[in-house]
């Protein structure tokens, strides 16, 4: 925009009082003309900074809407796409084992496990995920031993689930899910860590309380002769006293199992109802006449009461724990415990863990095919020792080493040693 020169003009009017005689009539239209020339001027320089002003506001909303635009885009684009939704975590671990069974040759092996799972969120408050393992369909283990002639391994379906939270603190899951049931110092007594219900699970936890149950099929099938809905559950709270957090808390399992036969191997096998009493079907021990499928002698009427102290030690997490199940329905060795300590964590690079428990399994205190497939070889009918050792590498990797020192078949009254090294290192990922 050009600048307008008004200073002759205004020197033209300071002068006019003086100059006035002076000026001819033709000078004076001419400063006439001048001056509304400039009052035009100045007219349409007020008209032109309008409309600029009006253009400008005009601008800056239709910026303002493309800005907003572009923000709910995104937003609607973030809360919506699939990589937002979606989570992937899984782990790998390398296994070397030496076992050594009093009155059978030691044994060594190297086995890896596998897992991968996927979960989304479908909603707000709806999860559904799907988790692939190796293994070979165990219960209890996703451990694929090598060999074969490096054979290919296989994978099975480890998780298919929904987690819905129709209120804060409580997930209703369905489908074949991670066991939400709390285990004392987080070792394996009733069900293997490795074990994943199949069925219909509760789990709530609201500040000091926490409640969990499962309802899970050992068969669905009402075409077979072993239909077997399994359930049960435990309540319980945590208090915090000083620098001591306490768990404890009660739970009740039932497993109908009487007069039908395993759900998981070869029925005529004694070995195959993992330490839990079997007979055949005229009440001799399972076994006695070769090819007679075999039937478990009780119901497994579980009563649970297990507690928890944790603490630290120098800096570094530690727990003390104790875990005991009696069933009802078995006269005898129908109790199950176990006592232990732990110290550290592997989360980090240089994190140490020590780890060791007592376990005393009676052959009818738990269903051996849920329990620990790695204590004494599996199942019941066993007691002894468990030492663990673990070592960070970092963050993701860490390397360990586990020592069982146990007796089995102990209700027969001639235990055997059972000796089992496991070396470990693993890898997780999410």
């Amino acid at each position: 925009m050009k600048k307008m020169n008004f200073t002759l003009p205004a020197l033209a009017l300071l002068a006019a009082p003086v100059a006035f005689g002076a000026v001819s009539d033709e000078d004076f239209e001419q400063l006439r003309r001048q001056l509304a020339a400039v009052s035009e001027r100045l007219d349409e320089l007020a008209a032109e900074n309008a409309e600029l002003k009006r253009s400008q506001a005009q601008t800056a909303s239709v910026v303002a809407d493309v800005q907003t635009s572009v923000t709910e885009v995104k937003d609607s684009g973030s809360a919506g796409s699939w990589p937002e939704r979606v989570s992937l975590d899984g782990d790998f671990r390398y296994r070397f084992e030496a076992i050594d069974v009093q009155g059978s040759p030691s044994r060594e092996r190297n086995r890896i496990r596998a897992r991968v799972n996927t979960r989304a969120d479908v909603a707000d408050n709806l999860e559904v995920g799907f988790g692939l393992a190796t293994g070979d369909g165990d219960p209890v283990s996703t451990n694929q031993t090598l060999g074969g002639g490096g054979s290919s391994k296989s994978a099975v379906i480890n998780l298919a689930y929904a987690d819905w939270e129709p209120v804060d603190g409580l997930h209703l899951l369905a489908g074949k899910f991670d066991n939400p049931n709390v285990s004392a110092g987080k070792q394996p007594l009733l069900f293997d860590s490795d074990f994943t219900p199949e069925g219909l699970g509760i789990s709530y936890q609201r500040e000091w309380f926490f409640a969990n149950a499962i309802g899970t099929f050992l068969e669905s099938d009402t075409r077979s002769n072993n239909k077997n809905f399994s359930w049960g559950g435990q309540v319980g709270a945590t208090v915090q006293l000083a620098n001591v957090e306490l768990l404890g808390g009660l739970g009740y399992y039932s497993m109908d199992t009487r007069g039908k036969s395993t759900n998981f191997g070869d029925p005529t096998d004694p070995g195959d109802f993992f330490g839990n009493t079997a007979v055949e079907p005229g009440g001799l021990p399972c076994g006695t006449t070769p090819g007679v499928n075999c039937v478990y002698l009780y119901d497994y009427l579980l009563t649970q009461a297990f507690a928890e102290a944790s603490f630290d030690i120098a800096g570094m997490p530690a727990a003390v724990f104790a875990d005991y199940i009696e069933n009802s329905d078995a006269p005898d060795d129908n109790t199950g415990w176990t006592v232990g300590a732990r110290i550290g964590q592997t989360k980090d690079r240089g994190d140490l863990q020590f780890g060791y428990y007592y376990a005393d399994k009676g052959a009818d205190s738990l269903l051996g095919l849920v329990t620990d497939s790695d204590f004494a070889g599996g199942g019941t009918d066993n007691k002894g020792h468990f030492l663990q050792l673990g070592y960070g590498v970092s963050k993701s990797w860490s390397i360990g080493v586990q020592y069982f020192i146990n007796e089995v078949d102990v209700a027969s009254g001639v235990n055997s040693d059972y000796n089992r090294l496991m070396l470990d290192t693993q890898w997780k990922w999410k």
